[in-house]
């Protein structure tokens, strides 16, 4: 049996998650990070992804919106503004983000905040990637 680890996943409106793990896959922004017991130390920024949770044979999976990853030897954190599991997602709701994005991509207008609106799309289809894994 592999061995296990604490992680918490904090978001500001609650405690997702906090359990042992046999290992997580994140998403920093430097590529995918997969994690274990005894990994080396690090902070470092996460980027708009899926989280994979690995333990006792089965792989859940959920939506993040970026963060920090803290690893130490006691336990990992993950601090993040959203985490949310497959069917914690309103799909119509991230559909309808999703095309209000492109719909403000779409237009060449000085108004519009094309920074935001492509942070706004890629939280929308991770967010449907994600539930649409159900």
């Amino acid at each position: 049996m592999p061995s296990k680890f604490h992680l918490q996943i904090i978001t500001p409106t609650r405690t997702f998650l906090d359990e042992e793990i046999e290992m997580v896959v994140l998403r920093t922004t430097e590529g995918d990070l997969g994690i274990l017991k005894n990994h080396i130390p690090l902070v470092t920024p996460l980027a708009i992804g899926k989280l994979k949770i690995m333990s006792d044979g089965t792989t859940r999976e959920a939506a993040i919106a970026g963060g920090f990853v803290h690893v130490d030897r006691e336990k990992t954190v993950i601090i993040t503004d959203t985490a949310e599991w497959p069917e914690e997602i309103d799909v119509k709701r991230a559909e309808e983000s999703k095309n209000r994005a492109e719909s403000r991509l779409g237009k060449d207008a000085p108004e519009v905040d094309t920074i935001r609106a492509e942070i706004a799309l890629k939280k929308a289809m991770n967010r449907l990637n994600v539930a649409n894994k159900r």
